[in-house]
């Protein structure tokens, strides 16, 4: 039985700061997108996207919110924010600007 020593490597873990760049990037996008769709600027269950137009439809009382906000709408407009942050930030990691 061979035994092969191994090689130790160094971890590096980068924590930055809460108010980092980044975070505030994906906060921004994120937070821009819920009220978007929360306050009708964006297709959501209720408003369904048409050509150049929201048009809304009736859907069954589900929620508590008055404008009819549901937990897939919020889940929906979350990942689309996330997906916009993350353009952003690759986005201006690959010019050099972070």
């Amino acid at each position: 039985m061979k035994v092969v020593a191994s090689r130790k490597h160094t971890v590096t873990c980068r924590a930055e700061f809460i108010g980092s760049t980044t975070n505030l990037i994906m906060v921004a996008s994120t937070g821009l997108c819920l009220a978007a769709g929360r306050f009708g600027l964006a297709p959501t269950v209720k408003k369904v996207a048409k050509p150049l137009k929201l048009v809304e439809r009736e859907v069954p009382q589900t929620t508590w919110d008055p404008a009819g906000f549901t937990a897939t709408d919020v889940l929906s407009m979350g990942a689309a924010g996330h997906v916009i942050g993350v353009g952003i930030v690759l986005g201006l990691k690959g010019v050099g600007a972070i």
